[in-house]
């Protein structure tokens, strides 16, 4: 099972410094750990969802660590692509795991996949009996859709703004956290749905 999807920043945003993030959008999967865990469950909810999200932040820390060195021991510059090359820009993407080690962010250990994108980070954490290939195919296939269908790679792109849109994304990809094995067929279908939605 998927435990979160998250898109966040992976070069310097205005105010923040160059080694630091900002999520812009996550969704978490499967039951809240801090119900399940002794230590938090006196835990008000207000509480418990600051925990969930400074658990995501190291996520999206840990992520940014990989892709900037990724990029750095690659050696390839950044080339900026204008909206309308998203097919292009998402085949080119750095992609990587990284492993989470039990309790730092999470109870048990966890795999993290992400996707470098230009600016922006797509991670994706799976439990560790997960399949990593058919859970790269999804992050890969979300990242395309996110950028083609909700033309993320614009200047003044507001992710924010159009998680009504990503959520409708990830309930037919990436149902209540399952990872989907696509026959052809099927994801014709599913693609066609997305198409017909996101057109609306």
């Amino acid at each position: 099972m998927v435990r979160c999807f998250l898109i966040h920043t992976v070069c310097p945003v205005g105010a923040l410094s160059a080694g630091e993030t900002r999520v812009l959008y996550s969704r978490v999967f499967g039951p809240d750990e801090a119900l399940l865990s002794e230590r938090h469950r006196e835990r008000s909810p207000e509480e418990r969802r600051l925990l969930q999200k400074e658990k995501i932040l190291v996520v999206a820390r840990k992520v940014l660590s990989a892709i900037s060195l990724s990029r750095e021991a690659s050696g390839r510059l950044l080339i900026e692509h204008a909206p309308g090359e998203e097919a292009l820009v998402s085949q080119d993407a750095d992609s990587g795991v990284v492993r989470l080690r039990s309790g730092h962010p999470f109870s048990e250990e966890m795999s993290a996949l992400w996707l470098g994108v230009q600016s922006l980070g797509f991670s994706l954490v799976c439990e560790p009996h997960e399949n990593l290939l058919l859970a790269e195919g999804t992050l890969r296939n979300l990242t395309r859709h996110c950028l083609e269908e909700l033309h993320m790679l614009g200047q003044g792109s507001e992710v924010l703004l159009k998680s009504s849109r990503i959520d409708v994304l990830l309930s037919r990809l990436l149902p209540h956290g399952q990872l989907l094995f696509l026959n052809h067929r099927f994801a014709q279908s599913l693609e066609k749905e997305v198409a017909a939605y996101m057109a609306k």
